[in-house]
């Protein structure tokens, strides 16, 4: 499958080296290729080195968000929430994304008020809603925003995978798309909770995921669904 990941933090970084270990043809977005090749030190948020990282998944390309997504099946959404919508606005370019599927895994997170950070959207509506909203013609199908980047692409690191990831979204074939892409990373207990409005529900439980990583001493956990 040709896939986009647009974004170079962690999360974008480590779901692109999962996908292309899984035989993935995935290419890297980003807004400015030359900044993000110079990147040659951690940023303050952790993101790791980008050339030593290109070194050791150079099968992986690096472009602009619109070189990416252009002839991508499947865009994921690994940038900073509150910039999701200009960052996939700038994949589409004269497009509208039609018919691809845009997996969202990002967060709108509000840090003005310092740590931790509040949701920028909540409660009657949700970043997946929203992108649902501005490209209504892409497939959008909200998933792995409950946990961190390590945990997103190798569920058997904790608890030896029993727990949960959810999907959400009004597309059934893209749901069933994202579930496959989800087996391969070693996902097995995937839950659907409907159409795109419930991604409210799993965009919410963020607030209870940052107390948990205090309180736990990490960000090495996950949520299981007991029935």
């Amino acid at each position: 499958m040709r896939i986009a990941v647009l974004g170079t933090g962690a999360v974008g970084c480590t779901l692109a080296a999962a996908l292309a270990a899984s035989g993935h043809d995935v290419t890297v977005g980003t807004r400015d290729v030359s900044a993000t090749m110079a990147r040659s030190q951690p940023d303050r948020f952790g993101n790791p080195p980008f050339p030593a990282w290109a070194e050791d998944h150079d099968a992986i390309g690096v472009a602009t968000f619109a070189e990416a997504a252009d002839g991508a099946e499947v865009v994921v959404n690994a940038t900073g929430g509150t910039a999701s919508l200009d960052a996939l606005a700038a994949a589409a370019g004269d497009g509208e994304l039609a018919d691809v599927i845009v997996v969202d895994v990002a967060n709108a997170l509000d840090f003005g008020s310092g740590w931790p950070p509040s949701l920028a959207i909540a409660n009657t509506d949700s970043l997946g809603e929203q992108i649902q909203r501005r490209f209504p013609r892409a497939r959008v199908v909200k998933s792995l925003n409950t946990m961190n980047a390590a945990v997103m692409v190798d569920p058997g690191s904790i608890a030896g995978g029993d727990h949960t990831v959810f999907v959400s979204g009004d597309d059934a074939d893209a749901k069933a798309t994202v579930g496959d892409l989800l087996r391969e990373f070693g996902w097995t207990d995937i839950v659907d909770l409907g159409g795109i409005a419930t991604a409210r529900g799993v965009e919410m439980v963020l607030p209870l995921w940052l107390s948990l990583t205090s309180t736990l001493g990490g960000p090495a956990i996950q949520f299981k669904v007991v029935r």
